[in-house]
């Protein structure tokens, strides 16, 4: 349970007493994950003193700007997540695809931040973690660790992130700036999909009782988050669209697997309007689709493994996009030269285009499996498939110089740019695509068991309940808990 992060009791009341005492001395109090799923609930007192928080300072308040409702200011609160729909001349099919904006997060421009937050405070709240002696450590590939020592900055406890050494050198130069102590940045082998190499560096820093490892993998809190919280943002979209036009139906949501905490939201919108839930990965390293592996770029999908918190038994697709692509195109809507071609050969406004420059690699990724997705199922103009970019184009401005150089040369021209539209985006296919069956169901959840039972030490019955439907229901039940704890932690930092 606790490796998991399920507990609901309080373990150990001395460490929630000095936890208690932390917060009160530092003014920290929690918001509910109610609160998070629904921030006009939030206390306005609460809600008039973030007018004067920036979103990037490592203030308390800013716990509760953790959600999909701050505007692109990311200071407002919107009454609809910040979102668009992909225009029909860059998709090239009639349904609406729709992209919910995770750049309006604080502190680190991506909704990574919420899936840290849901890991660590229900250890603060049932004496798991003492913020005086503990280290948290926070295994990822970029953006969660990011979130992680953001939330434990604020929460006043000491934050590592273990990540790649080839990952992005924007991400890099934001955990210089966040950590306590350079050595907080583990960097480990490899790229994105390098996910193993950093399971082996857990294992190493576990050997000492003062480190807590929050692996997002397999944090079951993770997945819960998304599906109550992204879950309930997305279905607040699709809802508004409905209100204008009640002919639309939600037909697909699409997702990059990456820790699987994301589609854990599939699971509310299917069970709220049959959405098929479409899991999503790098055609360079295809785990799913082929049991494969291999290197690939789309930064924030790693791979090579199932992760725990995957509800693959209640997934509907799974297929593949190449990296080739999600370079290509993030070059494309970035560059002076694409931004041109988009406007005068696609006929797309600035703000369109604006649009498209905002998303970073996995947006990008899932914008394009979402276009598989609607000329898979032949979907039409009263079809919506609904997705998200995590992050937008911020982090990766090094990584285009280096696309730009290795692919074209260092320039993009009239042509290229026609190009890469032309074989990436108008020419985007329904290969690698696969409807899953039944049997492809347990092929997948099969293959987790090589990591987690066999690697990480998982129980074969602990493994296998996972299975069925009725064990991610229950785990719901853990969120109303979690809040009440939450609340009366607040009450006894308050001294009330």
């Amino acid at each position: 349970m606790a490796r998991l992060g399920l507990e609901t009791d309080i373990v150990d009341r001395n460490v929630f007493a000095n936890t208690v005492a932390r917060f009160r001395e530092a003014k920290i109090t929690l918001p509910t994950f109610a609160e998070l799923a629904a921030p006009w609930t939030i206390p306005a007192s609460i809600r008039d003193g973030l007018a004067s928080v920036g979103p990037d300072e490592a203030h308390p308040l800013n716990l509760y700007r953790v959600n999909w409702y701050n505007g692109p200011d990311r200071r407002a609160q919107i009454q609809i997540p910040d979102h668009f729909v992909v225009p029909e001349a860059v998709t090239g099919t009639k349904a609406k695809i729709v992209v919910v904006l995770g750049r309006n997060f604080p502190m680190i421009e991506a909704h990574k931040v919420l899936a840290a937050y849901a890991c660590l405070a229900p250890r603060v709240v049932t004496g798991q973690f003492d913020p005086t002696t503990h280290r948290a450590l926070w295994p990822s590939t970029g953006n969660y660790c990011r979130g992680g020592v953001a939330i434990s900055r604020i929460m006043r406890c000491r934050g590592v992130a273990i990540l790649p050494a080839e990952m992005s050198r924007e991400r890099f130069d934001w955990l210089e700036r966040w950590v306590a102590d350079p050595s907080d940045v583990v960097k480990t082998p490899g790229s994105e999909s390098n996910v193993k190499e950093i399971y082996d560096e857990c294992a190493r820093l576990d050997r000492d009782p003062h480190n807590v490892i929050f692996n997002q993998f397999c944090e079951l809190a993770n997945h819960l988050a998304h599906q109550e919280i992204t879950g309930r943002a997305l279905a607040h979209v699709f809802e508004s669209m409905h209100a204008r036009r009640p002919e639309l139906r939600l037909r697909a949501f699409v997702s990059a697997t990456g820790s699987a905490g994301t589609i854990g939201a599939g699971d509310h919108l299917k069970d709220r309007f049959g959405t098929k839930i479409v899991a999503v990965e790098a055609l360079e390293c295809p785990t799913m689709l082929e049991n494969g592996f291999g290197a690939h770029n789309i930064q924030g999908i790693g791979d090579k493994h199932i992760p725990y918190i995957h509800n693959v038994m209640n997934t509907d697709v799974a297929t593949a996009v190449s990296d080739a692509a999600t370079d290509s195109l993030e070059v494309l809507f970035s560059h002076p030269a694409g931004r041109e071609y988009l406007q005068s050969r696609k006929g797309l406004s600035g703000a369109e285009i604006d649009g498209l420059a905002s998303l970073g690699f996995s947006g990008i990724c899932n914008v394009i499996a979402a276009i598989k997705t609607a000329r898979w199922f032949d979907l039409g103009p009263d079809d919506v498939v609904v997705t998200i970019a995590t992050d937008g184009a911020a982090m990766y401005g090094s990584e285009r110089e280096r696309i730009l150089a290795s692919r074209f040369g260092g320039k993009l021209d009239a042509v290229a740019a026609a190009e890469i539209f032309g074989q990436h985006m108008a020419g985007v296919t329904v290969d690698h695509f696969a409807e899953l069956s039944h049997v492809d169901r347990k092929r997948i959840f099969n293959l987790g068991y090589f990591t987690w039972v066999e690697q990480q030490g998982v129980g074969v019955e602990e493994f296998e309940a996972r299975r069925d439907q009725a064990f991610w229901r229950k785990l719901r039940d853990k969120l109303p808990i979690w809040d009440e704890r939450i609340a009366d932690f607040n009450r006894q930092v308050r001294g009330a």
